[in-house]
């Protein structure tokens, strides 16, 4: 949370990394061969996170779980509650728009609470030694969602951090929150 924090106070405040951002926000705009790009950013819809975080939800409901499935929802329903409030109030211009509410960027929010909270909900019940490839896999789809939005120009690399930051805090709280409810994997 310090470094969201610190992130949203350098965007709100056109503190110095506001415009070291958006120097390289420019810099790299448009670099990327433009399919590819337009791919990463869209794992970051709604449309496409959302069923994956369905699919684990689902699966955790079949095994019996109960506590789990309802912390990753219930993290995935604090997206919009926290990231709507802050674009409204730091209403930041995109990098190709006179639009603002760009920050934190919600594409990058949703991607990483839908994806990590599927890794956790899957993840205990991966055979060894694969179980470590679930929240890789979930880092792996929303660090390239990131990419993907700032190569494409529709965020800043900060709205991207601030994003991560503020929902890579809210899957710790769904970790700890469902640290009961999950089960462990078999001998650890």
């Amino acid at each position: 949370m310090v470094l969201f924090a610190l992130t949203t106070w350098q965007v709100a405040a056109d503190g110095p990394l506001r415009g070291l951002d958006e120097r390289i926000g420019r810099a790299v705009v448009g670099h990327g061969p433009l399919p590819l790009t337009e791919f990463l950013a869209d794992l970051g819809n709604m449309q496409v996170a959302l069923p994956v975080l369905g699919l684990a939800v689902v699966r955790s409901l079949v095994r019996g779980e109960r506590r789990a499935p309802l912390c990753a929802v219930l993290a995935m329903v604090a997206v919009p509650l926290l990231v709507v409030p802050l674009k409204d109030w730091i209403a930041r211009q995109g990098p190709l728009t006179e639009a603002t509410g760009y920050y934190p960027s919600g594409h990058a929010a949703t991607a990483l609470v839908a994806y990590g909270a599927a890794a956790l909900l899957l993840a205990p019940h991966a055979r060894r030694p694969w179980s470590w490839m679930m929240p890789v896999a979930a880092a792996l789809l929303a660090t390239a969602t990131g990419i993907g939005l700032v190569l494409r120009g529709y965020h800043w690399p900060l709205d991207v951090l601030g994003s991560w930051w503020l929902c890579g805090a809210l899957l710790v709280v769904l970790r700890l929150g469902c640290r009961s409810g999950c089960p462990r994997p078999p001998g650890s």
